[in-house]
């Protein structure tokens, strides 16, 4: 009976922090996906740079 009560508690309070959040407007959730995806579709094509250039320097080592 303890743990329902105390669980209770738990949801209860959770449920009163979940709503002091403020989320983030349209914009700001626009503007940093497209932040997410430039630094995402960057950040990939320097490492396909580094694979390259170690593979062919391996490459001529071997």
């Amino acid at each position: 009976m303890n743990l329902v009560i105390t669980s209770i508690q738990f949801f209860k309070k959770s449920y009163y922090e979940f709503k002091k959040v403020t989320w983030l407007g349209k914009k700001e959730v626009e503007a940093t996906t497209v932040i997410v995806i430039t630094f995402v579709v960057i950040m990939s094509v320097f490492v396909s740079v580094v694979d390259l250039f170690l593979g062919a320097v391996v490459s001529i080592i071997l």
